[in-house]
């Protein structure tokens, strides 16, 4: 048989102050763990408002691919693999007999090109003085020729006087005025002086085919002196050929030692004494210390960020360890724009795709006093503090400026 419960006036006050601290328990205990929420969530909201990060960036560094200038046979390697080495140390010797050969040749070239061009100054002298021998040989025909026809001209008066004085005496003779013996001496006279005459012109005849031959020996000679002159020409031309070649031989004898041309790491050695190398083979590898990294940002998320800011790295290889870094750079241009084919957007269905900027960010110099080794395509989580100052202008419009500079 059921029995009413009949609560009494107290035990109900009792009850209901029981629910009402229930709920003002439970209350509080709500608002205590939203407020916990909220303080241990908002650092993280914060951060992600400030911070842009990505998990596609690697460490990136110059890698120097080394490879000979000369060909022929190794004869010492001095490096080994992941050695660490100084610019200008030697890496590899080759074999040089054949290039000291191809310099003691080209030496000997030299040498006698200098011999053929002595000889070819002596040639221009000979030429020079045969020259002024033959110009005074001509000076003295032209002379003579003067002189001769100095001996013409009184000639010519001569005979004009004696024909003048033998007129007379035939005009004279007629009238029976002058004797038989003085006109046969005029007449002896007249002949004289015509065989004076004609012995004067054929002596100045004489004299000047000699002026004449004598130019002609002149103009021989000036084309001898000429033909000297470009063989001077010819062989100073090969003596700076024969000095470019000794230049070259010992450029080459020098190059059979492969230097570094800078400091850094050898990595991926494929050379070993003994192999045959050919120049401009790749023989190894040097990388470089300095290291920076290459983090491809969506296009999205690069609205903010200018040079200068502030970066928050980790790398997968340091778990834990926090390194800094600032933006140093945006490239001009999405990644898949300078690959080996590059999209073509203006032909069949186009899908959008969010492109990726590639951000050169810099270490400080406190991951490299450090000691980390940090290498070439290591794995990065950058986050970079887009609401930190960086520079005073977007990186777009400094690398402008830098551009303009």
């Amino acid at each position: 048989m059921n029995k009413d419960i009949i609560e009494s006036p107290d035990e109900k006050k009792t009850r209901k102050k029981g629910f009402k601290g229930n709920i003002r328990k439970t209350a509080l205990i709500s608002i205590v763990m939203l407020i916990l929420s909220g303080v241990v969530i908002y650092p993280f909201y914060k951060h992600a408002m400030t911070h842009e990060s990505t998990d596609d960036a690697f460490v990136e560094t110059h890698v120097v691919a080394i490879s000979p200038r000369v060909s022929g046979h190794v004869a010492k390697v001095l490096v080994s693999d992941n050695q660490q080495i100084k610019k200008g140390a030697v890496i590899a010797e080759i074999d040089p007999r054949d290039y000291q050969v191809a310099l003691d040749i080209a030496t000997a070239r030299l040498e006698s090109a200098k011999a053929s061009l002595n000889e070819s100054d002596a040639l221009v002298i000979s030429a020079q003085q045969e020259l002024a021998q033959k110009k005074a040989e001509l000076i003295s025909q032209t002379a003579g020729l003067s002189k001769t026809k100095s001996e013409v001209a009184e000639a010519k008066a001569g005979y004009s006087r004696d024909e003048s004085d033998l007129g007379r005496m035939q005009t004279i003779a007629k009238a029976g005025a002058v004797s038989l013996q003085e006109f046969d001496h005029a007449k002896a006279q007249e002949r004289m002086s015509r065989a004076n005459l004609n012995s004067a012109k054929f002596s100045i005849a004489t004299q000047s085919a000699k002026v004449l031959q004598a130019k002609a020996v002149i103009e021989a000679a000036q084309g001898k002196l000429q033909q000297a002159y470009a063989q001077i020409d010819m062989r100073k031309a090969k003596l700076r050929e024969a000095q470019a070649a000794v230049e070259q031989a010992k450029l080459n004898l020098s190059y059979t030692n492969v230097v570094a041309p800078c400091s850094g790491y050898i990595t991926k050695k494929a050379i070993e004494a003994g192999n045959y190398v050919m120049a401009g083979q790749n023989i190894l590898s040097i990388v470089s210390p300095e290291v920076w990294i290459i983090a491809n940002f969506k296009e999205t998320q690069i609205m903010n960020m200018r040079a200068g800011q502030d970066v928050d790295i980790e790398v997968d290889s340091y778990p834990g360890i926090e390194f800094k870094g600032h933006v140093d750079s945006i490239q001009r241009g999405t990644g898949s724009r300078f690959t080996l084919l590059p999209a073509e957007n203006a032909v069949g269905n186009f899908i959008k795709v969010v492109q990726r900027v590639p951000v050169k960010i810099t270490l400080d110099s406190s991951a490299f006093e450090a000691g980390y080794n940090l290498a070439p395509g290591m794995s990065v989580v950058p986050s970079v503090n887009v609401s930190s100052d960086g520079s005073d202008k977007k990186v777009s419009v400094a690398l402008s400026d830098k551009l303009e500079q």
